[in-house]
């Protein structure tokens, strides 16, 4: 009995960290593609860089007071919402050094001072967005009612039409979310920069990555109703189909903003609308699983 509680725990625990891990993505990810952060980062001295873990912690504590990314809150006692904020900079730090060494934004070569500053302070929007897991996306149901979830989910289906019209909302809202984020960042001169640094290997890796924060914003996090997503009728309703299906659209929507503010031309050679489509890939599919979970 003890080693299955245990397990309980383990498995909630890691699940609360996954939910803040994606709130940090969905909330922080526009920032690390703004370079002029970069350089703050990298040029920020010591003192600089103290007043903004300050900032971070006392922001983050305060949301972790009203709500904040495990599923059960104990918003009264003070020492509870400190080591919950502790974590969320924690989950911060770890996810902006992985995005940023995924962008060779960071490297082996890098000076430890500059490495300090790009983390923190690309950091702290990943910070707040864990704080705010539950606030903005989290699952709104009541335990008491989760075993209703199925009959409601199923009669929700029923109503929506056949599988064609469902798989349609999916990927219209996936188009529309993919859009509102690309639409932000291709303009950008970063998109460029980061594709003349990323190699076949790291390519790769782009791509495995957004698949898998794709897959845990919408199936694993536990934002939005989650039981009714899995439920949902359609073409591509299971979780590896429409997880691949969704980041294809999203680059669609990024070939397309891409074009459309000419960074990219007909002229210019296919290896490039690669490397910018798959670099623009990866804001533009969080964008689209944040567009799926809100139908």
């Amino acid at each position: 009995m003890p080693t299955k509680r245990q397990k309980n725990v383990w498995r909630s625990e890691i699940n609360d960290i996954i939910r803040g891990a994606c709130g940090g993505f969905l909330f922080g990810i526009p920032l690390l593609y703004t370079m002029e952060v970069w350089w703050i980062g990298s040029l920020a001295k010591p003192q600089l860089m103290m007043m903004a873990i300050a900032l971070m912690f006392t922001v983050v504590y305060f949301l972790n007071q009203i709500e904040g990314f495990r599923e059960r809150r104990y918003t009264w006692l003070a020492d509870q919402a400190a080591m919950d904020t502790v974590e969320a900079i924690a989950i911060g730090l770890a996810c902006s050094t992985f995005v940023l060494l995924l962008l060779r934004e960071l490297t082996p070569e890098t000076p430890l001072k500059e490495s300090l500053g790009k983390i923190i302070f690309e950091s702290v929007p990943f910070a707040i967005g864990v704080a705010l897991a539950n606030q903005l996306l989290g699952d709104t149901r009541n335990s008491n009612a989760e075993g209703q979830g199925t009959d409601q989910a199923n009669n929700t289906t029923q109503n929506q039409g056949d599988e064609l019209q469902a798989t349609f909302a999916d990927l219209s809202a996936t188009l529309i979310g993919a859009t509102v984020i690309a639409f932000n960042i291709a303009p950008t001169d970063e998109i460029p920069m980061l594709a003349a640094a990323a190699s076949p290997p790291w390519q790769l890796a782009m791509i495995v990555t957004s698949l898998l924060i794709s897959y845990g914003i919408v199936f694993q996090a536990g934002f939005s109703d989650q039981q009714k997503r899995k439920q949902q009728k359609g073409i591509f309703q299971r979780p590896s189909s429409e997880t691949i299906m969704s980041y294809l659209v999203s680059l669609l929507a990024s070939v397309f903003m891409l074009w459309f503010f000419q960074k990219l031309t007909f002229s210019d050679p296919w290896t490039m609308w690669l490397d910018h489509t798959l670099m623009l890939g990866l804001p533009a599919t969080i964008g689209g699983a944040a567009g799926r979970l809100a139908i």
